[in-house]
C-alpha cells in the first residue's frame, strides 16, 4: 500500500511539473536569473539539464562538460553582472548555459548547426561573450590582461576565469599565473576540478589537485558548507563580508603552488552547491586580492551515459536520450586506422613510440595505449612540450609518432623550426582533422598545415586520397630517417578503400599519375581527389580529355610529373583541403612560375577567410569546394 501511494504522488508531482510553465524559458537575460528565489534555482538547474540533453541529441556538441558546469554558471549570473562584468572561459565549450542565460535560449537548438548558434564562445555572437577561444590555456592571460586594462581606465568591474584542470596543465596557464600578483589587485579565477579534459587528466599537477581534494579536511566539507550557509544567512555588507571570510577559510586546505604564486586559495568546496557557490562569489568580489576557488564538479552530472562514458561525451555527434547511443560510423575513421597500425607497426617495431596531448580518443591513440602503455605517453595538454619531448625521443633512437590535431599543432610552431626542422630531428608528425573539421567551426578547421610547413627546410609532408595509402604513408614514416616527415588527414570515416594485408613504401616525391588526359590535368589532394575524380568524369561527359594526379607530396612536390602535364595540356587545376594562400595550388604556380611555364592554373580551396561552422558538405557548396566549381 505504502509502495502504490508513493508512486501515485510520484506521478501526481510529474504531471504538475509537466504542466508548470519552465523557469528557463523566463530567463531572458542574466536579470531574470537574480529575479528568482533562491530556492528556485535548483529548479532551473535540472530544466537546464533536460534542455542540454534534449537538444544536443540532435544536434551533437560538448555535453559533458556543460552539465557539470550548470549550477557554476547559475552562481556566476546571480552574483555577477555581464556584460559589465566579464566572464573568461577557458577553451569556452563549457559556454552552452551562459548562452542560454544570455539570450540565446530561442536559438538554442541551432547549435552546431551551419548558421546557428557556435559550439564556442565569440565575441561577434553576443556582448555577453567578452572572449573567445576554442584552444585550452587561454584564459588566464587574457582575463588578466583584461584587469589590468580595467585598472589602467580606472574601472571597478569584475573579471572572472573559469578554468578547467585540464587548463593547468597548459605552460601558458603558468606563464599567466607568474605574473597575476605584481600586474593586478582584482582577478578571480574559478578552478573548475573534475579530473578530466577530453581524457582522464595525467602528470603531477592532476596528482597534486588530487592530493588537495582527498586531504582529511575535506572530508568534511559538506558539513562545513552547510555550517557556513547557516551562518551568513540574513547578514548583509561589511558583516556579510568578515563573516564569510570567516567561514571560507574553514574549508581551506594547504595549497603551497597556488598561494606561492600570489594568489589566495579557497576550496576545495562542491560546485553542485548553488547557495554555497553564491555565497563564495559575494565575498570573493570584495577582495582586494587575487584569488582562486578551487571547485569541484562531476562531468556530465545528471545523465548517467555521460557520467560512466566522460571522454566521449565531451563532444559527440547525435545520440539516443534513453541509451546515449551513437550511430555507428559506417567505415573506420583515419584516427582509429592509425592507433590500429602504429600498434601493429609497434609488435615488430620496439623503437615505434606514441605521443598525444591530452587527446587519447580523439587522434585514436587509445587503441595503441591498450596494446602498448609502456611506449604511450599523454603529456597533457602541452602541444609545445609534446614536440620538444619528441624531440628528445628522437635523440636516443626511437621512432617517435607525435599524433596532434592540426589546428592545436600550431601552438607548438616554433618546434617545428627550431627544434625538428635545424636539427634534422626523426620526429613524425599525424596531423589529425586537416582540412575542415565541420560543426567546431574556426578555431578547429585545420585548413593552414600545408602553408606553415612547406616553406621549412628539411620537412616532408604529405597527404592520402585514402585509408590504404594512409597506411602506406605511415609505413613510410617508420622508415624515414632523414628529419621531420608530416602526414596530413581529415576528420572522420574515408573513401571506404579496402587496407592491402601489407603495407608498401612509398618513393618520397613521386606522385601517383591515375590516367592521362590531352586537355585539363586535375591535381586532387588527399581528400579533395574523389572530387577531382567526379570533376573528371563530368568534364570527360562534355568531350574534355582529363588527366588524374594525386600529387601525394606537398613537399617535396613531384615536379617533374608536374612539369610534363603543365607542357601536354591547356589548363592545369587543382584542389585541396586547405586555404588557397600560401597552400598546395599556390606551391604548383610558383614552380610553373620558376621554369618559365605559361599553362593557366586554376585553384580550387578555402578562401582568405576563417570559415564558419557546419556540416561539410553545405560548407563545400556555398565556398565553392565541389566538383561542378571545377568544372566551370
Amino acid at each position: 500500500m505504502t509502495t502504490k501511494s508513493n508512486s501515485s504522488e510520484s506521478s501526481a508531482t510529474s504531471e504538475a511539473t509537466a504542466n508548470t510553465a519552465r523557469l528557463l524559458d523566463g530567463i531572458r537575460s542574466p536579470a531574470d536569473i537574480k529575479k528568482l528565489h533562491e530556492q528556485d534555482l535548483p529548479q532551473l538547474a535540472q530544466e537546464v539539464r533536460d534542455e542540454l540533453i534534449k537538444v544536443l541529441s540532435q544536434t551533437g556538441g560538448h555535453l559533458g562538460p556543460n552539465l557539470g558546469v550548470v549550477e557554476l554558471t547559475i552562481a556566476l549570473h546571480r552574483v555577477f553582472d555581464t556584460p559589465r562584468d566579464r566572464f573568461v572561459m577557458d577553451v569556452s565549450h563549457q559556454g552552452y548555459v551562459h548562452k542560454m542565460f544570455t539570450g540565446r535560449l530561442d536559438r538554442f537548438s541551432t547549435m552546431r548547426q551551419f548558421g546557428g548558434l557556435n559550439g564556442f564562445l565569440l565575441r561577434t555572437e553576443s556582448e555577453h561573450d567578452c572572449y573567445g577561444a576554442g584552444h585550452a590555456g587561454t584564459a588566464l592571460s587574457a582575463g588578466l590582461g583584461m584587469a589590468v586594462g580595467r585598472d589602467l581606465r580606472g574601472g571597478d568591474e569584475n573579471i572572472v576565469v573559469v578554468a578547467g584542470d585540464a587548463a593547468f596543465t597548459c605552460g601558458i596557464s603558468y606563464e599567466a599565473l607568474n605574473n597575476v600578483k605584481t600586474h593586478t589587485k582584482r582577478f578571480i579565477v574559478v578552478l573548475n576540478d573534475n579530473e578530466w579534459s577530453i581524457a582522464k587528466n595525467v602528470g603531477a599537477i592532476a596528482n597534486y589537485l588530487n592530493s588537495i581534494v582527498t586531504n582529511p579536511t575535506y572530508a568534511h566539507l559538506h558539513d562545513k558548507a552547510r555550517d557556513f550557509i547557516q551562518a551568513i544567512l540574513g547578514k548583509t555588507g561589511v558583516q556579510l563580508a568578515h563573516k564569510v571570510e570567516e567561514s571560507v577559510k574553514g574549508l581551506l586546505v594547504p595549497s603551497v603552488i597556488f598561494e606561492e604564486l600570489g594568489l589566495r586559495y579557497y576550496g576545495p568546496i562542491d560546485g553542485h552547491d548553488i547557495p554555497l557557490l553564491i555565497r563564495t562569489f559575494e565575498f570573493l568580489k570584495t577582495q582586494e586580492e587575487p584569488v582562486l576557488l578551487h571547485i569541484l564538479t562531476k562531468k556530465g552530472k545528471g545523465y548517467e551515459p555521460a557520467i560512466k562514458q566522460p571522454d566521449k561525451f565531451h563532444g559527440l555527434g547525435k545520440y539516443k536520450i534513453e541509451s546515449g547511443e551513437t550511430a555507428p560510423t559506417p567505415t573506420p575513421t583515419y584516427s582509429e586506422i592509425i592507433g590500429k597500425t602504429l600498434a601493429k607497426f609497434a609488435e615488430a617495431n620496439q623503437k615505434v613510440v606514441t605521443i598525444t596531448a591530452a587527446m587519447p580518443s580523439g587522434t585514436g591513440l587509445s587503441h595503441f595505449a591498450k596494446a602498448h602503455p609502456s611506449r604511450y605517453f599523454d603529456v597533457g595538454i602541452a602541444e609545445e612540450h609534446a614536440a620538444l619531448f619528441a624531440c628528445g625521443l628522437a635523440t636516443q633512437g626511437l621512432t617517435p609518432f607525435l599524433t596532434i590535431y592540426s589546428t592545436f599543432f600550431q601552438r607548438a610552431y616554433d618546434m617545428a623550426i627550431h627544434d625538428m626542422a635545424i636539427q634534422k630531428l626523426n620526429v613524425r608528425l599525424c596531423m589529425d582533422r586537416a582540412g575542415l573539421s565541420g560543426d567546431d567551426g574556426p578555431t578547429h578547421h585545420g585548413l593552414f598545415d600545408i602553408g606553415y610547413l612547406r616553406h621549412i627546410p628539411n620537412w616532408v609532408h604529405m597527404q592520402p586520397k585514402n585509408e590504404d595509402e594512409f597506411v602506406d604513408m605511415l609505413w613510410t614514416m617508420a622508415h624515414y630517417n632523414s628529419g621531420p616527415i608530416a602526414v596530413r588527414y581529415p576528420r572522420g570515416p574515408g573513401t571506404g578503400a579496402q587496407i592491402k594485408p601489407e603495407p608498401k613504401l612509398l618513393e618520397i616525391g613521386k606522385a601517383e599519375v591515375v590516367q592521362h588526359g590531352r586537355d585539363v590535368a586535375i591535381f586532387g589532394l588527399g581528400n579533395m581527389f574523389e572530387v577531382a575524380e567526379e570533376a573528371a568524369r563530368k568534364l570527360e561527359e562534355k568531350g574534355i580529355s582529363v588527366a588524374l594526379i594525386n600529387p601525394r607530396w606537398i613537399k617535396p612536390m613531384d615536379t617533374g610529373t608536374l612539369e610534363f602535364f603543365a607542357r601536354s595540356v591547356e589548363v592545369v587545376c587543382t584542389i585541396e583541403d586547405h586555404v588557397l594562400y600560401n597552400g598546395f595550388g599556390c606551391a604548383v604556380m610558383e614552380h610553373l612560375h620558376s621554369q618559365l611555364i605559361a599553362t593557366p592554373v586554376v585553384r580550387i580551396g578555402w578562401p582568405d577567410q576563417f570559415i564558419e561552422h557546419g556540416a561539410v558538405p553545405i560548407l563545400r557548396q556555398k565556398h565553392g569546394i565541389t566538383a561542378d566549381a571545377l568544372v566551370e
